[in-house]
């Protein structure tokens, strides 16, 4: 009997609007026996059409790319398949970026300059269900006490139309998702708010200027 394990291959979709950069992770990834990439798609809108279509398990998104960004991007494909796995990769080192990746769902984030085995590394654990940040980005994770959560561009989207007085069933018909992706939006942006009632949400967004389509200040 052979004692060798069979090894599941991993498909990988790059998203970045730079081809020489995605060509150039893609010939970095395709060294390894147990990648394969699945596709170099170069904007957020382009990925969310062909990631179901490609059976991607890991999604590696770069943020700022013209239709849509990586953020956007995210947070729709995690709204379709909640169980896709994306590693935001970015030249920005910020906490700031890094924290708003994690709170759009994204569940790894590295810098484009980080050697070869990182990035490996990085998909190998975002498949095993853990999240991976690139060195020194951990602190990100932990939120300073005393500050609030800030509302993706998605849930400031929902807020606005339940301000208005939209139910859920009109919100998902009007975003073409489902009355259940609604529920879970106005669940988070109560917690993130530290609101319980649909009159706090609507008070909220009078006070914030939400209504008059002035954005969510936070």
């Amino acid at each position: 009997m052979s004692d060798a394990i069979e090894t599941k291959t991993i498909n990988v979709m790059i998203v970045d609007d730079h081809p020489m950069v995605a060509e150039g992770i893609q010939s970095i990834l395709e060294s390894y026996d147990d990648i394969h990439v699945v596709g170099c798609l170069s904007n957020g809108r382009a990925a969310i059409d062909s990631f179901e279509s490609l059976k991607a398990d890991v999604i590696l998104m770069d943020l700022n790319m013209p239709e849509l960004g990586g953020l956007s991007a995210t947070e729709i494909m995690l709204e379709r398949c909640p169980g896709t796995r994306i590693v935001i990769l970015s030249m920005h080192d910020n906490p700031e970026y890094i924290s708003m990746a994690l709170s759009h769902g994204a569940m790894g984030y590295i810098l484009k300059d980080v050697p070869t085995d990182e990035i490996k590394l990085a998909i190998d654990t975002v498949m095993r269900g853990e999240k991976y940040l690139c060195t020194g980005a951990k602190g990100s994770l932990d939120p300073k006490p005393g500050t609030r959560e800030t509302l993706t561009e998605r849930e400031q989207t929902i807020l606005l139309q339940l301000a208005q007085g939209k139910s859920n069933k009109a919100v998902a018909r009007d975003l073409d998702i489902s009355v259940r992706t609604v529920e879970t939006h106005r669940k988070n942006i109560k917690h993130k708010l530290g609101i319980s009632s649909t009159a706090g949400l609507t008070r909220y967004a009078l006070e914030h200027g939400v209504l008059q389509g002035t954005g969510v200040r936070l």
